[in-house]
């Protein structure tokens, strides 16, 4: 598959890349694993004072970082600008944190003196999607960097801009010129770069089949990996919530990132007894919704990331109207140039066919109807995925049920899903395994190295030298 860029408003290829040689894959790897020795013994201010120019570049130049997402890859140019602002927040996270995080953790065995001694691993291979292509790797790169790794970046093959960018933004944040690479290779490529024995680890988001395939290869030859994968999170909406927020915030969260998004509401699961008047609202709402010029501020919607997703999701729309799923609106495939696809609402999900049992990844909703608590649930968790869920009731009593019995990684109540540097993101099931951000992503890529010294024959390391 070509590494370029392609405008998804009109399909126009505006600029293509020449994938990585393997000679110039080598050097980069040598590179890596170098820097690496070097850096893993940098001191902390350093590397504080690295991404917190990192931050400041990320807001000073988010509306030149957000025209190259938007031109890549479709997203509303106001989102595109607030993700990279947003990248900004994780980095000051870890500036902040990450000290705290790092530090020796003592335990307590007795007489003897006892600690956990944290220590980076090395070059850490991430294998980043395309639909948030500066928070995705931002997310991952602000804790390796804090923790001493190194990064090597493997982008989608559509977001190539984005990737260099990247590199050139950390690198111009005075971080080391291997702390962070961007490889342009293919996805076949991949295997052997895990396979590589100066990559230590390896992150992935993306999809479950990407998942099985990278956690395979890593698995073969023993290495960490961390997976983040697809989701059909459910939203429920009981009897108790405010109707018209939930309707509101229900569109939000099925259009955000013009519906690409793996934390995306995708399955709305409405009590019975307040179902009608969801839908109706729903529907209208959702038929409104604008879809147009990303670079619009008034645009909600713009066009998919590639016309192969856009075909994928209308195939899935219609392979489920045809086993019998009610269309209620949008769903017809737009003419002309552009990967423009309608906001969508399917409801009465046929059982087998796609809206039941697959994600649909774009502007796509699907409508739930639940008896009580348990049927809400049951549907909730009649899914491969479990990435997160946002539950709607005011009713304490039904909040605990649904944060005990929906599984999933991540449950917010009367709020939509998001992801947060302070709050440990990931899933449970197909979503995938292992966490990202907060205290449980820095650890994810660290040796944690447990240390007891005999009482009374050595003393311990001062917190400085264990850090640093």
């Amino acid at each position: 598959m070509a590494i370029a860029t392609i405008d998804p408003t009109t399909g126009k290829t505006l600029r293509t890349f020449t994938a990585h040689t393997a000679e110039e894959v080598e050097a980069k790897l040598k590179l890596a694993d170098e820097t690496f020795r070097t850096y893993r013994q940098t001191p902390l201010a350093d590397r504080k004072r690295w991404l917190a120019r990192a931050a400041e570049l990320l807001e000073k130049e988010a509306e030149q970082f957000g025209r190259i997402m938007t031109q890549e890859m479709g997203k509303p140019f106001e989102a595109a600008k607030a993700e990279s602002q947003k990248c900004a927040t994780a980095c000051r996270y870890y500036v902040e944190h990450g000290e705290a995080y790092l530090r020796d953790e003592p335990i307590n065995v007795g007489g003897d003196q006892a600690y956990v001694h944290y220590q980076p691993l090395g070059p850490v291979l991430a294998i980043m999607p395309w639909n948030f292509p500066f928070w995705q790797v931002v997310r991952f790169a602000a804790p390796a960097l804090m923790a001493g790794n190194v990064g090597l970046l493997k982008h989608a093959h559509n977001v190539p801009q984005c990737a260099l960018a990247l590199e050139e933004l950390f690198l111009r944040a005075g971080f080391p010129k291997g702390a962070f690479q961007t490889l342009l290779i293919e996805t076949g490529d991949i295997a052997r770069v895990i396979e590589d024995p100066r990559v230590k680890a390896a992150t992935l988001t993306g999809s479950e089949g990407a998942g099985r395939a990278v956690g395979s290869q890593s698995g073969k030859a023993l290495k960490k990996v961390v997976l983040e994968l697809g989701g059909s999170d459910p939203f429920v909406v009981m009897p108790s919530a405010k109707l018209e927020l939930a309707v509101e915030t229900a569109v939000k969260a099925r259009l955000i990132n013009n519906g690409q998004s793996c934390i995306a509401a995708k399955r709305f699961i409405v009590h019975e007894s307040v179902y009608p008047e969801f839908e109706r609202r729903f529907v209208e709402r959702m038929g409104r919704a604008v879809v147009g010029d990303p670079m619009d501020a008034k645009t909600e919607v713009g066009p998919l990331a590639t016309e192969g997703i856009r075909q994928g999701l209308h195939a899935q729309v219609e392979k489920s109207v045809a086993a019998g799923t009610k269309l209620l609106v949008g769903g017809k495939l737009p003419t002309g140039p552009g990967t423009w696809y309608p906001p969508t609402v399917l409801a009465d999900a046929a059982p087998g066919s796609p809206a039941a049992t697959e994600e649909l990844f774009g502007p796509v909703a699907v409508l739930f109807k639940a008896r009580d608590v348990k049927h809400a649930i049951e549907l909730a968790n009649d899914s491969p995925y479990g990435l997160g869920a946002s539950v709607w009731t005011h009713d304490d009593a039904e909040a605990r049920q649904f944060i005990d019995g929906i599984e999933s990684g991540m449950v917010f109540v009367n709020q939509m899903v998001v992801s947060d540097a302070r709050l440990p993101f990931g899933g449970v099931k197909n979503s995938g395994h292992g966490r990202e951000l907060a205290l449980h992503g820095i650890r994810e890529f660290l040796n944690a190295k447990t240390v007891r010294i005999c009482s009374g024959t050595v003393a311990a390391p001062t917190q400085a030298s264990a850090n640093e």
